[in-house]
């Protein structure tokens, strides 16, 4: 009897209809799963009819089905279709120049300039258009959104793409700043701003919490719920080693280095990344960054939560992960993890002829 009611719980299983898949398979551009992609910068895309352009999906298995990504690219001198959803939207440019222009069904467009390194957030459920401004690159850009999660909460395609209501909270297009450079900044290092200009020079801050000197930034764009933050960690030093909820996309602006994940009591995986590298850790995995290069590793993680806009816990990563694990947090101290993870970083230094700088750290390290 048993088996009899897990076959019918499977087969009930199997029925169930996700709407954003369908969505997905309807697009016929490639889809890249996974937990890690090498460089967003070169995946292959496909004539995507929907946005005008090329583009490929990256759903990685650490989403867990509440985010999403994608990369896009604009021929030289074109632009893509205006677009307009009730999901939240955040761009980063890879490479190319152009503009884009946002507007409401009424009222003044706005239209503001951006480059490599760029970030925006994209008003909910406001009209936008992307433009390529050179005659001779391509702009590629990766875009992280909450898609999924909207798509199969409401399984309604013409509702998602199709509403006309306006959030004029979120977007009022009768203020004429509302994508400067600016923004505001709150407490230590909390930015509320809709357009960075260049995430691979903007400043950061003390952000000893995660160890070995590092700096961070962590932003509220565009009112949205999903948001993000910045890290830079030294040379010859990692970070420490901690969990969350699913969907944060962590990408690499610049450094050299590795990541390890795993899940409470299993193994550990390795990824080795470069500038334009993706990884996603899975559902409460633990993962620690190391910089195993010549120069700081910069990355931007782009995820639900921010510090403004409350949501839910199992969603949002919540658990304190600044927070040492032995007093209710989410992060191992340096102290507490497997010493086999600093040997292992030592020695790979060693081999490249890069020194240890985590003696200020570290009890393990050698270099006094």
């Amino acid at each position: 009897m048993e088996k009899d009611g897990i076959k019918e719980l499977d087969a009930f299983k199997s029925k169930r209809v996700d709407v954003y898949k369908l969505w997905q398979e309807e697009q016929k551009i490639p889809i890249i799963r996974g937990f890690f992609v090498q460089d967003i910068k070169t995946v292959e895309v496909a004539s995507w009819d929907l946005m005008g352009g090329l583009g490929a999906f990256i759903n990685m298995e650490g989403c867990g089905g509440v985010n999403d990504a994608y990369v896009c690219e604009i021929p030289p001198g074109e632009k893509l279709k205006p677009q307009k959803h009730l999901f939240e939207e955040t761009v980063y440019i890879a490479k190319g120049r152009g503009a884009t222009t946002v507007w409401q069904s009424q009222g003044k467009k706005h239209t503001f300039e951006w480059g490599p390194g760029s970030l925006f957030a994209l008003p909910l459920n406001a009209w936008y258009q992307h433009f390529n401004s050179s005659g001779k690159e391509a702009v590629r850009y990766f875009a992280v959104t909450n898609a999924s999660f909207m798509m199969n909460l409401f399984h309604n395609q013409d509702f998602i793409f199709g509403d006309e209501f306006v959030f004029t909270d979120r977007f009022d297009p009768r203020k004429e700043d509302y994508f400067n450079s600016k923004g505001t900044m709150d407490g230590r290092f909390y930015l509320s701003t809709n357009l960075i200009n260049d995430t691979h020079s903007l400043k950061l801050y003390d952000y000893r919490e995660r160890g070995a000197g590092g700096t961070n930034i962590k932003f509220d764009m565009a009112g949205q719920t999903m948001g993000g933050h910045i890290s830079e960690f030294p040379v010859g030093t990692y970070k420490k080693g901690h969990k969350h909820g699913p969907g944060a996309h962590v990408l690499l602006l610049s450094g050299q280095g590795y990541s390890i994940l795993w899940p409470e009591g299993g193994e550990r995986r390795r990824v080795d990344w470069k500038q334009g590298s993706l990884v996603v850790p899975p559902d409460q995995w633990f993962h620690q960054h190391f910089n195993s290069g010549a120069e700081p590793a910069r990355y931007l993680a782009l995820r639900w939560g921010n510090f403004r806009w409350s949501f839910m816990q199992t969603v949002d990563g919540s658990g304190e992960t600044y927070k040492n694990i032995k007093l209710g947090g989410a992060q191992i101290e340096y102290e507490d993890e497997d010493p086999m993870i600093h040997r292992e970083f030592e020695a790979g230094l060693a081999k490249s002829g890069a020194v240890c700088q985590m003696a200020s750290y570290h009890p393990l390290c050698t270099r006094k």
